[in-house]
């Protein structure tokens, strides 16, 4: 393809994508404003006076005409405005190590960064370049495109561990013995009467530092829940969270009956959210989802209980080595005293 083809067709000199024959949402002119000024200067007005009609200023006229006497109508065609050459641009070798650690590992770029040794900025340019699909869109499995999901701008985080947790129930279905359908697919038959179960994983977090625990129980009843947060009240301590001083749950009726004997023995004040209202009690709720994508279903299980055993070793990893975002990419134990 030529030049004087390949500027008609709307493609810059520097590479061969095609352009978007629209202008920039600040531009003054789009291509048919440079086709009045060009117009306006053969009957004869001043460049001044196209300008001045216009609103632009004689510079940007000057440079439209110039370029118009150069190349004609095509020359009044939006450009990019990507240099001709970019000496620093990482190479495609790099572009195709981090989209392959993408593929393999299925993290985000603070996690991906340090694997293939570019930062995490760059990760990120490189799979929004690619157009590779946020992993919040994704099945944790399969990697295919199921949903989106919606955000929020208003966060907010304690000053001190321990000044305010988070607790909630995550509901899942348990493993029949010899695996789910995820491991032989949606055909096979299952029993939907008499199958096998949910699973009642019990989370906390801490709001400052993200520390957090879970258990899986067989059931959410009261006791339950007063037990498990005994026994999350001794995990903290021994990470360095001796005083807890506020609980904020859902409004679930354990949770509203069950645990005033606990909170009271333990000095914690209660709280709870607004009905209908979850992301007030947010971080549990982005713990539940990360405990379901890398740990409830990011591998295959054959059997319910290599699940369940494989909590507790999941927890330890979060707590002390996953890279956290909101943490500047440090675990949760980077900010609580040695132990």
């Amino acid at each position: 393809m030529n030049e004087n083809l390949r500027m008609g067709c709307g493609l810059s000199k520097a590479h061969s994508k095609p352009e978007v024959l629209v202008s920039h949402r600040n531009a003054r002119l789009t291509i048919h404003g440079r086709r009045l000024i060009v117009d306006r200067h053969k009957s004869g007005w001043p460049q001044a006076h196209i300008a001045a009609a216009m609103g632009v200023s004689r510079k940007c006229v000057k440079t439209w005409l110039t370029r118009y006497e150069n190349e004609g109508d095509t020359g009044l065609i939006t450009r990019s405005s990507r240099p001709h050459s970019m000496p620093t641009k990482t190479s495609d070798e790099v572009e195709q190590k981090v989209l392959a650690a993408r593929a393999e590992h299925r993290e985000g770029q603070d996690v991906l960064g340090p694997k293939v040794a570019v930062p995490a900025r760059t990760v990120s340019r490189i799979l929004r370049r690619h157009q590779v699909p946020y992993l919040r869109d994704r099945d944790p499995i399969t990697g295919e495109v199921i949903r989106s999901s919606k955000q929020t701008a208003v966060r907010y985080e304690r000053d001190r561990p321990g000044e305010l947790v988070h607790m909630d129930v995550k509901k899942i279905g348990r493993i029949p013995d010899g695996g789910g359908w995820r491991l032989h697919g949606r055909g096979v038959a299952r029993d939907r009467k008499n199958g096998p179960g949910y699973d009642f994983v019990h989370s906390m977090v801490d709001d400052h530092s993200r520390l957090a625990y879970s258990e899986v129980l067989p059931d959410e009843k009261g006791v339950s829940c007063a037990g498990f947060l005994e026994r999350a009240i001794d995990y903290f301590a021994s990470h360095g969270i001796t005083r807890i001083e506020r609980l904020m749950t859902d409004n679930a009726l354990a949770y509203r009956k069950s645990l005033r004997t606990v909170c009271t023995e333990h000095g914690i004040v209660q709280k709870f959210i607004k009905p209908h209202c979850p992301w007030q009690n947010g971080k549990v709720e982005r713990l539940n989802r990360t405990l379901a994508s890398e740990w409830a279903y990011r591998q295959v299980f054959t059997t319910n209980a290599d699940r369940v055993a494989a909590l507790a070793p999941w927890v330890h990893y979060y707590n002390t080595e996953r890279r956290h975002s909101a943490l500047g990419g440090q675990p949760p134990i980077s900010r609580l005293q040695p132990t």
